[in-house]
């Protein structure tokens, strides 16, 4: 059994800052990559920043300069820093993370955290 779990979304005004957590947690053997989408209301669901276990991270051109994707030591705990916030990051963020286990190889998603950006 696979859990991803976001945590660190809320409320902000426009220009501040936001850090998003994601765990991954159970039977995992290696995660080959970790990264956070968003979906706005009315929206798909889009890229925001990707990070794979070894090779250059990816943004969304609308984040570029703005956030920043890490993970912990472990490698199973990834992070969105969320610098100069704009009303348009408003979204539900989601954490994505392709997982081997004893069993298979797959991608899991989280729950979803909200972030709102508004003064």
């Amino acid at each position: 059994q696979v859990q991803v779990v976001e945590s660190g979304g809320g409320l902000v005004q426009p220009g501040g800052s936001l850090r998003l957590s994601c765990k991954a947690s159970g039977s995992i053997i290696s995660i080959n990559f970790m990264g956070w989408y968003r979906q706005a209301p009315g929206k798909e669901r889009e890229l925001v920043a990707t990070l794979p276990s070894s090779g250059s991270t990816k943004y969304a051109d609308s984040v570029k300069g703005r956030f920043t994707i890490s993970r912990d030591n472990a490698k199973t705990t990834v992070y969105l820093q969320m610098n100069s916030l704009k009303p348009e990051d408003t979204a539900v963020y989601y954490c994505n993370a392709n997982i081997k286990t004893m069993m298979t190889v797959g991608t899991y998603w989280g729950q979803g955290t909200q972030v709102t950006v508004s003064s």
